[in-house]
């Protein structure tokens, strides 16, 4: 008896894919996993962005772009951090993309560039399909509401060093700016005004802190309702990250700002000296944005005390750009048109650090 050349050539595969799968790690799983996510990253297609399903590179065409007279590539990396824990314990897994994005895309944007495309590393206990569907849908949105391509990214079990329903995902931006437009803090001055845009609660920073607070020290649950609340604590804390590229974008267009900052982890007092290389002062008027009911919690639950809430947490601030007295009033409206709030918070000073008033 013969056996035909196909099925010969495929036993040693199938062998090797059950003794895989036996280890932890589905390969089948795998492809339908890439058949899955085609669509969403075709949603992020834009000007440059060559398709590369499959690919071992993810391919974007700089020359499409059109001409600049010195472009300067622009790149930043994150992760979510333990607010996955958030995700794992509520089973939801459709936003927690949207923090992985906005993370790289908006350092990115401090710079004063325009994100072109983004890619991701996902690491999870097995690669079961609807999941890593979930959480990619996440990422493609926020890359679409970005204007950047998903391009590409690797998706890797690990069976043994994850548990069951666990998984990481970190992030990957490049966006470009020329040369002349780059928002380096140079021109940062005495006298210039702080605009600060809206956070959409705590981000994706602090998250240590909020889950010792909340679920270690004090029996909070996720389905918890605090007093005065119209959604649980679970909710409020898996809200993802805003993201302010779409907003911002179009300011740039017309005003040039002389320093921005991304509030991430460190809160006011790490993350408002970054915006220049020399110290100043940041003079923060208290009050001058609405506060938020997760950070009021915060503090009183975990007995934090001011100067420490705006040393870990946004306090309700996302982004702040620093802008030239007489460009205020232009960039909000600018902003307005793009349906984003803005609040001058305060301004910069001789000195050094950040200040409270």
């Amino acid at each position: 008896m013969t056996t035909s050349k196909s099925s010969h050539d495929h036993l040693p595969q199938a062998k090797a894919a059950a003794q895989y799968k036996a280890a932890g790690v589905d390969l089948e799983a795998g492809y339908e996993v890439q058949r899955r996510i085609k669509d969403d990253l075709a949603s992020t297609s834009r000007l440059g962005a060559m398709s590369s399903l499959g690919r071992f590179g993810g391919l974007f065409d700089l020359a499409a772009l059109g001409p600049y007279q010195e472009p300067v590539l622009v790149s930043g990396t994150d992760g979510v951090g333990t607010k996955l824990f958030l995700a794992f314990t509520m089973d939801k897994h459709d936003t927690i993309g949207q923090d992985a994005v906005a993370m790289c895309v908006n350092d990115v944007l401090v710079q004063g560039a325009e994100p072109l495309f983004f890619l991701d590393y996902l690491a999870l206990h097995q690669a079961e399909p609807s999941l890593v569907q979930a959480i990619v849908s996440g990422v493609a949105r926020a890359c679409k509401e970005s204007g950047c391509a998903l391009i590409g990214g690797e998706t890797a079990d690990m069976n043994d060093l994850y548990a069951p329903g666990h998984y990481d995902i970190a992030g990957f931006a490049v966006g470009i700016v020329d040369k002349k437009d780059l928002i380096t803090g140079d021109d940062l001055a005495e006298g210039d005004i702080l605009l600060g845009l809206p956070s959409s609660g705590v981000h994706s920073n602090g998250f240590s802190l909020l889950r010792k607070i909340f679920f270690k020290d004090h029996a909070y649950q996720v389905d918890t309702v605090p007093a005065g609340w119209t959604k649980t604590l679970g909710e409020e804390l898996l809200t993802p990250t805003r993201l302010y590229v779409a907003p911002v974008l179009p300011l740039l267009k017309a005003i040039r700002p002389h320093g921005m900052c991304h509030v991430t982890g460190g809160g006011f007092y790490e993350n408002l000296p970054r915006m220049a290389d020399r110290d100043l002062a940041y003079v923060i008027q208290k009050g001058s944005w609405p506060s938020l009911p997760i950070f009021d919690l915060t503090a009183q639950t975990g007995g934090l005390s001011e100067d420490e809430m705006f040393n870990v947490f946004n306090m309700g601030i996302g982004f702040v750009i620093a802008l030239a007295p007489q460009d205020v009033a232009k960039a909000q409206e600018i902003l307005k048109a793009q349906g984003q709030d803005s609040y001058v918070i305060g301004e910069v000073a001789a000195g050094q650090g950040v200040q409270f008033v």
